[in-house]
């Protein structure tokens, strides 16, 4: 029986998931913010569910360090 989820997700997937455009996903893989890998003889790619989870979960960490030092600097 198949997994509920795909392992893989194409750009797409990944563009719809966050709410953005297929360009701005391949500016995150392209970067290293998000891993994917290339497969096939076009080049295209593919992003692991859970590298999207992660990716995901380092962007909350971030936003919470931003938010926390935002907190810091406005008692001044």
């Amino acid at each position: 029986m198949p997994p509920l989820t795909p392992r893989f997700l194409t750009l797409a997937d990944v563009g719809e998931i966050l709410n953005v455009t297929v360009r701005q996903v391949y500016a995150l893989v392209r970067s290293g913010d998000l891993r994917g890998i290339q497969i096939g003889g076009r080049g295209q790619w593919r992003v692991e569910a859970v590298e999207l989870e992660d990716y995901i979960s380092r962007q909350y960490a971030r936003a919470d360090h931003v938010d926390q030092t935002d907190d810091v600097t406005s008692d001044r």
